[in-house]
């Protein structure tokens, strides 16, 4: 059985402070790992990997994840659980370090809350049970910019041929923010959103969402584009 950490405990705790339930629900380890009243509400769950200096799989099942879903408006196609419940799966993967948190997906997670490298939680609003956190963590170890050997060095000159017409998504960002449901139902043509960056800094440049340079946005016959101005390396960029 694998032993429960703080890092464990802080993750779980800092994603109950942020659903959005009726009640607020407290984060109680089960040190005999999910019950079988988990594994069976575990068939619909939402998933999400982080990948960093520590990788982990975060699951979250709620017990009202309808009321959860008609209260984002899901229900009605406005927004879907996985993004409603988002901020709180970011606010557990916060604690684990810098790193790629993926797109939170709804699915069957019973198998992973069954893995004996699985720490599961209990969340509870007055001692009754309103679901369940699960977090398995991989530790990847970091290697420091001098010693980290290039992709292209590692990897033989064969194998690097048979990825050269793989597709990749590249992402451009030019900046964020966070904005409550009502905010997001309230937007009219016209409206304007204001972003975390200013104007004139740098645009992240992502690769299948894993932040690998700079840039600078720019017009090309009259299409956008990025000037890249900054590669940055593997320690950087984890």
């Amino acid at each position: 059985m694998t032993t429960t950490t703080t890092l464990h405990t802080q993750a779980a705790e800092s994603l109950a402070a942020q659903l959005p339930t009726t009640a607020p629900l407290a984060a109680v380890v089960l040190p005999g790992g999910a019950t079988p009243v988990a594994l069976e509400a575990a068939g619909d769950a939402v998933v999400a990997s982080f990948v960093g200096a520590l990788s982990a799989d975060l699951v979250l099942v709620l017990t009202d994840l309808d009321a959860v879903t008609a209260a984002g408006g899901a229900d009605h196609g406005i927004v879907d659980v996985t993004d409603v419940l988002r901020p709180s799966i970011e606010a557990a993967a916060g604690v684990l370090g810098v790193g790629v948190l993926g797109d939170a997906r709804r699915e069957s997670a019973s198998a992973l809350l069954a893995d004996p490298d699985t720490v599961v939680f209990e969340l509870t609003a007055a001692g009754v049970p309103g679901g369940w956190f699960a977090l398995r963590v991989r530790e990847n170890g970091t290697v420091s910019a001098p010693a980290a050997p290039s992709l292209a060095a590692s990897l033989p000159a064969g194998n690097l041929g048979r990825i050269n017409n793989v597709e990749m998504t590249l992402t451009v960002e030019i900046g964020r923010t966070r904005m409550s449901v009502r905010d997001v139902l309230g937007m009219e043509p016209g409206a304007v959103v204001e972003l975390d960056r200013s104007a004139g800094a740098p645009a992240d440049v992502l690769l299948n969402g894993r932040l690998i340079a700079h840039g600078e946005v720019v017009v090309v016959d009259q299409d956008y584009a990025v000037r890249i101005t900054k590669i940055l390396d593997v320690a950087e960029s984890v």
